[in-house]
């Protein structure tokens, strides 16, 4: 239903280099302090300014070519942003149980925040007349006023009188708490498993960054909205990282095109006119109506 991979029998290849990558640490290590081993097993890659990789070269065999990948380092296959699909989020939206589930998704889906930077917000970084909320970002540490949809701020202030009284009413407190007694900050693994529950009554697995992934995409789709409003909005740093989103999913393009076909079907075949000197009805006795456009092949 979502095009999510599943686990398999197999290691992943992000799994296999990363397991590659701490093994060699590991024998880099033991070659630092201890001088053992004398060659580490997981070589390096050979790239294009290492000046060793030919110096050796054997004229009856082609010259060895740089490349970025180290032996024994599988090629990992690229992967487009898995966004949710219209229907299928106001699906998700209407299975979710409380207005602070539905606070949550909703400024994940306006606002793009990554899941932990917006269960970190407290009660003073919410700002409904600006219409923004504050976020501490992942990789800086910086606060970051970003915008959200007037939704977002309306299921919020239904959350916030649905747990009259607050459980504490300080300014530093934590946005979001737990419904069930001990009343306690929402974390990370418990949103998750809102979101889980979620799924399942909908036989799916969406996850909370998936949210990321559809705000990025419904954003860049807007032709209003430059590629570094975007990259603002979201906190990344290059904007190369936000132009991943600019590559349409599968089903997005099956679609299109698919409806592009149903366009082109729809349109009425406009009659062929005959060349000057001609007539309609000549040719129509000679050829068939086929010949003018105007019958069945």
């Amino acid at each position: 239903m979502t095009s999510k991979r599943y686990a398999g029998e197999n290691y992943a290849p992000r799994t296999r280099r990363h397991a590659r990558a701490v093994v060699r640490s590991f024998h880099e290590y033991h070659r630092d302090m201890h001088g053992r081993p004398l060659l580490n097993p997981f070589p390096k890659s050979k790239r294009a300014e290492d000046e060793h990789l030919n110096v050796h070269h054997n004229p009856m065999h082609a010259y060895r070519h740089p490349t970025r990948r180290a032996p024994y380092q599988p090629k990992e296959p690229r992967r487009t942003p898995r966004g949710i699909p219209d229907q299928a989020f106001n699906e998700l939206f209407a299975a979710l149980p409380s207005h602070r589930d539905r606070a949550l998704v909703a400024f994940y889906i306006s606002a793009g925040p990554r899941a932990s930077e917006l269960l970190g917000v407290s009660r003073d970084r919410v700002s409904p007349g600006d219409q923004t909320v504050g976020v501490i970002r992942k990789g800086s540490r910086a606060l970051q006023w970003i915008p959200a949809s007037s939704d977002a701020f309306v299921w919020l202030r239904l959350y916030q009188q649905q747990i009259r009284p607050q459980p504490l009413d300080g300014p530093d407190e934590p946005l979001w708490w737990t419904l069930r007694r001990p009343i306690r900050p929402l974390s990370y693994d418990a949103a998750r498993m809102v979101f889980t529950r979620a799924n399942e009554t909908l036989g799916a697995n969406w996850t909370l960054h998936d949210l990321r992934h559809s705000a990025a995409k419904r954003m860049v789709r807007d032709p209003k909205l430059s590629l570094t409003d975007v990259q603002w909005v979201l906190g990344h740093l290059h904007i190369s990282t936000t132009e991943q989103y600019l590559e349409p999913a599968q089903g997005e393009v099956v679609a299109n095109v698919l409806a592009h076909h149903a366009r082109q079907a729809a349109e009425p075949v406009k009659p062929v006119m005959p060349a000057p000197g001609y007539r309609s009805e000549v040719l129509q006795t000679l050829l068939g109506p086929a010949a003018l456009g105007v019958g069945p092949a």
